[in-house]
């Protein structure tokens, strides 16, 4: 069976049951999903999520782009503390893509998922986008390594998979994996170490193939994993295996979820 590491349950079509996206995922061989916080009041959205649906785990936190308040420390840790289903912040990190000019802002926010992340004992749910060399000091000087976590939806290069490997940080892969021009990222995810991998969908975002162009859901991180068997030569079964090994042993929470 599969996991999903990384979607936004919370942000799929409201006119179909949350139930009903998750009986497919089901139905497709995936028996758990994290559902992933975007602001602070999403988090208590993802948390609500995760309270009703017993294959449902949530993170809590703002994504770099995320323009309401600030979180702080103690809100976070707050979030995190008020239900067991939570077992992970973020997402959180660095988007010098979609956000210009002066971001320290946004380096400190990071700094401040860091510090919770480590308080509550949790892993990071980490973002990077057009960010590699901010986003690997800050994990450092932060001493990320002490919970560790996901780079999620990874597109970078080999290099920077590296030396998050090297601070006990998993991979995560999308349905990017499966785009017709993304053979430099398949070539990442034939390095990367089959014992720090994870699959993905990011849904409703990032549709694989054949699904691209269209909203993206639980059930079709299995298209994400048959790629990934294939770039390592193993069965679906094997990865899907392996994978979900990865991610309880990343987030025992859940197991016991």
């Amino acid at each position: 069976m599969l996991v999903d590491s990384h979607c936004h349950l919370q942000m799929l079509d409201q006119a179909t049951p949350i139930q009903t996206y998750l009986d497919k995922a089901r139905e497709a061989g995936v028996e758990h999903v994290l559902t992933v916080a975007v602001s602070l009041e999403d988090s208590k959205r993802t948390i609500a999520l995760a309270e009703c649906h017993p294959q449902v785990s949530a993170s809590v936190g703002a994504h770099p782009s995320d323009r309401g308040p600030e979180p702080t420390v103690d809100e976070i840790v707050h979030l995190a503390a008020s239900s067991p289903r939570v077992v992970a912040i973020g997402e959180t990190g660095l988007d010098y893509h979609y956000n210009k000019g002066d971001l320290e802002w946004q380096r400190d926010r990071f700094r401040e998922h860091i510090r919770a992340a480590r308080e509550v004992g949790k892993p990071l749910i980490v973002h990077t986008r057009d960010a590699r060399e901010d986003t690997v000091r800050l994990l450092r000087e932060e001493r990320a390594a002490e919970v560790g976590g996901i780079i999620h939806c990874f597109t970078e290069d080999y290099e920077m998979a590296a030396r998050c490997l090297d601070m006990g940080f998993y991979i995560s892969f999308s349905g990017i994996v499966t785009f017709r021009n993304a053979e430099a990222l398949r070539e990442v995810a034939r390095r990367v170490p089959l014992e720090r991998m994870l699959v993905e969908t990011d849904s409703p975002f990032l549709a694989p193939v054949p699904y691209r162009g269209k909203p993206n859901q639980p059930a079709y991180v299995r298209h994400v994993a048959e790629r990934l068997a294939e770039l390592h030569a193993i069965s679906l079964e094997e990865l899907a295996r392996i994978t979900s090994e990865n991610f309880y042993t990343l987030f025992p929470q859940a197991r016991s979820a």
